[in-house]
């Protein structure tokens, strides 16, 4: 039998009865309680949103006990439970007899767990070669043909979601944000004669390439061991400068494009090891953040209009409350 998704997690609200299928985010353990044994698990969905669970067993220890060792982290669960609210989070819970079982290969269907692509992959990856192509300058057009002529990157690079949340964290997020990322460069140098457009273009397609290592993709989307240690920025770089070394790209052209790269945050503390010291990468950074910005209040959004229906709704990573009308 296959199981599939019913509800997102950003439409649960309090009360609901639940009977549905998520994805086990981390599991937090076995305890005892009054009534006997519980455990508790971080539960998501493709709506990249999470919400927290707990299992509240019996007395038999040993049977709750085997119960959680059949759940494993970034597993496909079937949970029947109830949606309550703990310290103004909302949060699920199983009490028996209604229960949590793991489900195999098969039993699912995984795109409910990782979200669709929201554009025609295959029209963006033509603009995506149509962009490459677009580049004149000899150095950096050699650089992007010899990364992009590899099938296999490609493949991965035009499917690849562009983050684990907050934006772009879908099949083909990559390639949208690069695109957005590219377009919004593009419009910020038309009156600017002295910017290196192809250094910029080669910039935008690249910031984060990175991502190709650092994110990998499950039954949900999460961070690479190293990705969660180095990062997706020096990742690239590192990426970036053995393509170099292999089409012997000229040094002067390299370290601008490499800084273009490690400093696409703006600053320290949001990951970059330098702040933006090129008319270049100054504008790849702000294009970056252009294009996470209204990706992330564009999904919350959509999201918040369909959790209420006053006018305006706070957002926390925003301190503000955001227009929905």
């Amino acid at each position: 039998m296959v199981n599939r998704k019913k509800q997102p997690i950003d439409e649960l609200r309090e009360s609901d009865s639940v009977d549905d299928v998520f994805c086990v985010k981390m599991k937090k353990g076995l305890k005892k309680y009054a009534k006997g044994y519980c455990f508790q698990l971080l539960l998501t969905d493709s709506s990249g949103h999470s919400i927290d669970y707990r299992y509240w067993g019996g007395q038999d220890e040993d049977k709750v006990k085997s119960l959680y060792d059949s759940i494993k982290a970034d597993c496909v669960v079937h949970v029947q439970g109830k949606v309550a609210s703990f310290n103004n989070k909302l949060q699920i819970s199983t009490n028996e007899p209604n229960t949590i079982t793991a489900l195999q290969e098969g039993e699912y269907v995984a795109e409910d767990f990782i979200g669709p692509a929201r554009k025609d992959v295959s029209e963006l990856t033509h603009e995506l070669m149509q962009l490459i192509q677009s580049v004149e300058d000899l150095d950096y057009s050699k650089l992007l043909e010899h990364i992009f002529s590899d099938q296999k990157r490609v493949q991965k690079f035009i499917t690849h979601p562009g983050a684990i949340e907050i934006h772009h964290n879908w099949t083909g997020g990559l390639l949208e944000h690069t695109l957005e990322v590219a377009k919004i460069c593009k419009v910020a140098a038309v009156d600017h004669e002295q910017i290196d457009l192809d250094l910029l273009i080669s910039s935008a397609i690249l910031h984060d390439i990175g991502k190709l290592d650092e994110l990998t993709v499950t039954s949900r989307i999460k961070g690479t061991r190293e990705g969660q240690l180095i990062g997706h920025i020096t990742m690239g770089y590192d990426m970036v400068k053995g393509f170099m070394n292999e089409v012997e790209t000229p040094k002067d052209k390299a370290v601008k494009l490499l800084h273009s790269i490690i400093s696409h945050h703006g600053r320290l503390d949001f990951g970059s090891p330098k702040p933006p010291m090129t008319v270049e990468a100054m504008i790849l950074y702000y294009s970056d953040e252009l294009s996470s910005k209204a990706g992330e209040v564009s999904e919350f959004v959509k999201w918040a209009k369909g959790a209420t229906e006053d006018e305006f709704m706070y957002n926390r990573r925003h301190e503000r409350n955001i227009y929905l009308k």
